[in-house]
């Protein structure tokens, strides 16, 4: 008999949908306007001695968030002119060969004659090192913090470096948090979609010299999805000038087992075309070894029977990544983007072979056992994105449309077998089964947007609509052996469609000293899930509202003083909801559950800014029934399993301090340091059904010294340390942990060509040990991966490489959602 599972509210989905949509043209029909006057903007460049500085760039940004404008060069003589220059609130700045003016406000209501832009070129003398970069920046807006790091001394790193040196940004088990979260990394407002290690090798690739600034936005604003989560957006500084350039670059990682990459990248750029199309190849073989323990417990809580398990895993990968992007200006009023994104991972490989040794109650050897575990992936994830953007009339106005698609497809087969003995070795039985499993989903978006200013105010709004139709396989065959917990019963076909038709409002407004920022957010969710085989289906059907409040004042130069609220949903991975047991030894296995339901939270944080160099932050969230991963062992039939769970509720709080600042001219200090809460409540599906919390109080501290070591700044070091002293995961609380860096880099023929070699986890003191012991529950595990290493870097630019390029991902969260377990 079929499940049914209903959440319904009194709209009817068309009703609403017919109303947004209602809204959303009024809003258009209302704010768009007739053309408007522009005017000229004229000055010159001189250096700090009055001389003319002849060819510096000059640009012309937003004030409210310094994206670009236009910009143009100077002459032979230092004059420069802007035309065309539309009524608004602009911030103006020249550079020349790294350096620049300080940016000056304008409020462009006639034609502006400026005088002179000075940029400093003289460089500061210290004994025998010279320093010529500035110090990092911070600076608050009503929804984010932006951390300026162009041509300051963090810049000399890699894009993760300045990632990990940004305040507020967590490194936990090599992914980026922010207050306890995953953050989703994007480039020019566009998003990285690739696993964590891939966005971390990425953006190790990615010279921070090409990085304006770093945008923290804890709670994303209305017009981002409601489970957009927290975001790092990487914003690259702007070029002006034509051209081509290229690069190569490879790096040699020696681990347990030596590794290797790949990659070149090539842009090209002339007055209407930007053209960007890049190659990564990254060949793996790694090793990764687990520790399990479990004892199980009789009745009476007395252990009377211990396991004790030695994993080892071996993977063999050649990852394929590729893109291409296109950006065509058809007029000044219109333009066209058309990006994709390949990531094809073929005859992926992992090997893992466990050795068991299960004793009695008395620590005496019962028995053992050893299993081997061949699994084969196939991964093809093929991405398409074309977005057209009109500037309408109305100075500052305009319109965006958007649509996407991709596909993805992932194929697995899994070969397992097991041998049984008795203590004294002699064999006793086998086990053994194979299992053929596939996923294959498709995701179509569209999406328009719609932004106007109204007066000293702007209002923005839009529409999306996302459809998602997945389809899963698991079959189990080739038996050997019995097993009450493995049958051919578990094979499954699994069908997953979900619609999303949602619709966003969002008011900024500044005066005096105050920002404010107000947004509304409204999802309508249909998604039926359906067991083929169990003919079994369950449905969800609901409309959610997320509001987000984001206020700013700042009464001085020195103090600044945010307040932000904001409410988001956690909706399932797409494999989560799959009815399927992953197996690595019959007795240990990981299940989905298609009962899954989004979770909903509220943000709530408090931030005050001393300086622009000490900032303490007060956090607070509710995660609602936030959907974790919960390991259980089943004392009576002495098995283990991780499933997916809403639990009962979630909630964390805590206290961040951050430092960020030049100790000496050849010395930036930025410190890090987290005091936080954590706990989940769930029930304990094993014993009896009760309810327990799982809570922790931790410390998180990152500290990073960046060091100019040469007059030119060619050569610089960083010494790094990070401390975990425990998390929560899911049921498991982990150890301590401790990761000290050290690394040098050195650019060669004016940054053309560029070496570095860092080494990692050098007390080897990085791999934690996670334990859950709670009621009948006593098991544990001890990951150890390759976390202790040497790399060699090397790059080399050629072509005109100080162009900035178009790089970007494609933004898409229900892409993110695309997972497979393995």
């Amino acid at each position: 008999m079929a499940l049914k599972y209903f959440l319904r509210f009194d709209i009817e989905p068309q009703t609403q949908l017919m109303r947004i949509t209602c809204i959303f043209l009024l809003v258009f029909l209302i704010s768009k306007s007739l053309c408007s006057q522009t005017f000229e903007i004229k000055g010159k460049v001189i250096d700090g001695k009055n001389n003319i500085i002849p060819f510096a760039n000059i640009l012309l940004l937003q004030a409210s968030d310094s994206t670009f404008v236009k910009g143009t060069s100077a002459d032979d003589n230092g004059l420069f002119r802007l035309t065309e220059v539309e009524p608004n609130l602009y911030l103006l700045q020249a550079s020349y060969v790294g350096r620049g003016s300080e940016p000056r406000a304008l409020d462009i209501k006639q034609d502006v004659s400026l005088g002179a832009l000075v940029i400093l070129l003289e460089a500061t003398n210290l004994d025998e090192v010279v320093v010529v970069s500035k110090r990092p920046t911070l600076r608050r807006l009503p929804d984010r913090l932006v951390f300026s790091v162009e041509n300051t001394v963090v810049s000399q790193g890699s894009s993760w470096d300045i990632l990990k040196s940004t305040p507020g940004v967590i490194v936990n088990q090599e992914e980026l948090q922010i207050k306890g979260q995953a953050a989703t990394v994007y480039i020019n407002d566009r998003k990285v979609q690739l696993s964590g290690q891939e966005v971390k090798d990425l953006l190790e690739g990615f010279s921070g010299s090409n990085i304006k600034s770093v945008e923290v936005i804890a709670n994303p604003p209305a017009r981002y999805d409601a489970e957009s989560g927290p975001i790092l957006n990487i914003v690259t500084s702007k070029n002006i000038f034509p051209g081509y350039k290229g690069s190569v670059n490879a790096r040699y990682t020696q681990a347990v087992f030596p590794k290797f990459s790949f990659g070149t990248s090539h842009y090209y750029k002339t007055e209407k075309l930007n053209l960007f199309a890049n190659y990564s190849i990254n060949p793996q073989k790694e090793v990764k070894k687990t520790t399990k323990g479990v004892n199980f417990l009789d009745d009476t809580n007395s252990i009377f029977s211990r396991w004790a398990s030695d994993y080892e895993q071996k993977y063999w990968s050649k990852a394929h990544n590729a893109s291409f992007i296109l950006d065509y200006d058809i007029d000044d009023r219109n333009s066209l983007n058309v990006t994709s994104n390949m990531a094809i991972n073929p005859n992926r490989e992992k090997q893992t072979n466990l050795n068991a040794v299960i004793r009695n109650g008395s620590n005496q050897v019962d028995s053992t056992f050893v299993t081997q575990n061949i699994a084969e992936f196939d991964n093809t994830n093929l991405a398409f994105d074309l977005t057209y953007v009109h500037k309408m009339k109305k100075p500052g106005a305009r319109l965006s449309v958007n649509g996407h698609f991709t596909y993805y497809d992932a194929q697995t087969h899994q070969d397992l077998n097991s041998n049984y003995f008795d203590n004294n070795g002699n064999f006793l039985r086998n086990f053994g089964f194979d299992t053929d499993s596939g996923q294959d989903i498709q995701i179509f978006t569209g999406q328009a947007d719609y932004s106007t200013p109204l007066g000293n105010a702007s209002l923005e709004t839009g529409l999306k609509i996302s459809s998602i139709a997945s389809e899963s396989n698991m079959d189990f065959f080739n038996f050997v052996g019995a097993d009450d917990s493995v049958d051919a019963s578990l094979s499954d076909n699994y069908t997953y469609d979900e619609n999303v038709y949602a619709g966003y409002f969002s008011f900024v407004k500044n005066w005096d000293k105050w920002s404010m920022k107000l947004g509304l957010r409204g999802e309508l969710t249909d998604a039926t899930g359906t067991s083929l085989t169990l003919s079994e289906s369950i449905e969800q059907e609901f409309f959610e509202a997320f509001p987000s409040v984001y206020l700013l004042y700042s009464p001085s130069d020195k103090h600044s003083f945010a307040l932000d609220y904001g409410r988001n949903v956690d909706r399932p991975k797409y494999s989560d909801l799959n009815p399927f047991r992953i197996f690595f030894n019959e007795s240990d296995f990981v299940e989905g559950n298609p009962r899954l339901t989004p979770s909903f939270s509220h943000n709530f944080n408090f931030n005050y800014t001393l300086n622009s160099e000490f900032f303490f932050d007060v956090y607070y969230r509710d995660n609602g029934r936030n959907i974790a991963g919960l390991v259980f062992q089943n004392n009576e039939n002495q098995t283990l399993f991780d499933v997916r769970q809403n639990v009962l509720g979630s909630k964390s709080y805590g206290l961040d301090f951050t430092l960020s600042k030049g100790i000496t001219p050849f010395w930036f200090l930025y410190a890090y340091t987290s005091l936080f809460h954590e706990e989940e409540t769930f029930l304990a599906v094993q014993s009896n059904n009760q309810e327990y919390t799982a809570e922790v109080d931790g410390v998180y501290g990152y500290w990073a010294n960046y060091l100019t070591l040469s007059k030119d700044r060619s050569f610089t070091g960083e010494i790094t340390m990070t401390y975990f002293s425990n998390f929560l995961f899911g049921s498991f609380v982990s150890s301590e942990q401790l990761n000290l860096t050290v690394g040098l880099r050195k650019s060669f023929f004016n940054n053309r060509a560029i070496v570095s070699i860092a080494t990692e986890d050098i007390l080897e003191r990085y791999n934690a040990t996670f334990t859950s012991k709670y009621l009948n529950q006593d098991n544990f595990y001890r990951f150890r991966g390759e976390t202790q290493f040497i790399r060699f870097g090397f790059t080399y630019n050629f072509g005109n490489f100080k162009l900035e390029d178009n790089q970007r991902g494609i933004d898409k969260k229900e892409r993110e959602r695309l997972q497979i377990k393995e």
